[in-house]
């Protein structure tokens, strides 16, 4: 008797490249970018061609009432929490092709081959379409119900009302809490996205394992100290806030080259009076700092104040750092990144672990569920760009590891 072989279902990488592409086309720009802003005429197509794609290959489809769109294929335990993946599909003004469209699509191949190989997993797939990523987020929030309960929050730029922009995707602001969702409905969540950052290529790596999305506070620093004539105001007696600003920002660097993973910016800064004859009076920056620990970014910001009260005392000004965004640590479940690790090893593929420094869906995934994620590399780190690109293989790579997680996670979780 014949010893039997059994082989890992591997993806379809023609497929799946031919469709990342087929879907760049739908707000294509002409430097090779795509702007796909979420509810506009561009999100709506691309929307109704994922639909299309998910119900080729039988999955049901429902749009929940933030919009987000939910592919499902069914499992042999219906009742039981499912297992989903996903992404989103809108873009920034000039992106590119890759930026959530991949995870999502990686996500459609993974059925399609499930069910081209009639492989019926313990748990349902649920494949979710995120509303509006790059902007409010509504989307993952309305599933972990932290939406801000304020429709004048959600307006768009253009001054277009919630109610609209959900009405036009199926959604429906008024019944928003029937999209929250909890583990009781899905058992893990992973998200297969672009790294976004040169780590990955730099050392060589074909896939990251996520630890967790880091924490990220925000701040804005202001400076006050006094405008005066620039001829004639002796050096020793000037109370110069751009002086002290730029002393700020080498502190900011400072903490920000520490020991650690951190990373801290100043990006943006608006300067008082902004004359070439005259002492600088009030300068006002933002100060963006965040890990995957919050004691560790507490102690930084310790160690920042200490330096913002001796940079006062030396330039002679007043210095306040007032808070505007805290955002908590969103941590990779330990379980599935031992699976995700596991599978790059079945596939020969080298791995690391590393966080992530961007924003995902997936942070808010953690808050109702277990959740991982999954990355492939940029190209020299570039996205949000139209010369961001992952090549072919790369994205073969790591569908396979989706997949392959997926069928993981579904075996581990039905012992």
């Amino acid at each position: 008797m014949k010893p039997t072989i059994t082989t890992q279902p591997l993806v379809n990488g023609d497929r799946l490249n031919q469709n990342i592409a087929r879907l760049a086309t739908i707000g294509a720009l002409p430097n090779g970018g795509v702007k796909r802003i979420a509810y506009s005429h561009e999100d709506l197509q691309a929307r109704n061609l994922v639909q299309q794609w998910m119900r080729e290959i039988e999955m049901e489809v429902r749009i929940d009432a933030a919009g987000n769109i939910i592919g499902k294929y069914p499992g042999k335990h219906a009742a039981a929490p499912a297992l989903a993946t996903g992404s989103h599909i809108d873009t920034v003004p000039c992106g590119g092709h890759y930026d959530g469209a991949y995870g999502v699509l990686a996500g459609l191949e993974a059925v399609q081959v499930l069910k081209e190989h009639q492989l019926q997993l313990n748990r349902s797939v649920e494949v979710i379409v995120f509303t509006d990523e790059e902007g409010s987020m509504i989307g993952s929030k309305a599933i972990s119900g932290r939406v801000i309960n304020d429709p004048g929050y959600y307006r768009r730029p253009d001054g277009t009302d919630i109610y609209s922009c959900l009405k036009a995707i199926g959604g429906n602001w008024d019944s928003l809490a029937t999209a929250r969702r909890s583990s009781q409905d899905i058992a893990a969540f992973v998200e297969l996205h672009v790294e976004q950052g040169p780590i990955l290529e730099s050392m060589n790596k074909q896939i990251g394992v996520v630890e967790g999305i880091v924490g990220q506070r925000r701040f804005n620093i202001t400076v006050k100290g006094s405008a005066n004539h620039a001829g004639t105001t002796p050096m020793s007696m000037r109370h110069d806030a751009l002086v002290a600003a730029a002393r700020v920002i080498l502190a900011v660097n400072k903490i920000g080259n520490t020991p650690g993973q951190q990373v801290a910016t100043v990006g943006k800064m608006q300067v008082l009076p902004n004359a070439a004859n005259v002492v600088p009076g009030w300068v006002e920056m933002s100060l963006d700092i965040r890990d995957l620990s919050s004691l560790h970014i507490d102690s930084l910001l310790e160690q920042l104040r200490t330096y913002l009260e001796e940079i006062a005392v030396a330039t002679n000004t007043q210095i306040r750092l007032n808070p505007c965004l805290h955002n908590e640590p969103a941590l990779a479940e330990p379980q599935i990144q031992s699976a995700i690790a596991r599978c790059c090893k079945k596939l020969n593929l080298s791995y690391t672990y590393l966080p992530s420094r961007a924003s995902h869906d997936a942070q808010e995934m953690a808050q109702v569920t277990d959740m991982g994620m999954i990355f492939v590399p940029s190209e020299m780190g570039v996205s949000h760009d139209a010369s961001e690109y992952t090549s072919p293989e790369q994205c073969v790579r790591g569908a396979n590891v989706l997949l392959q997680t997926l069928i993981e996670l579904d075996s581990e979780l039905s012992k």
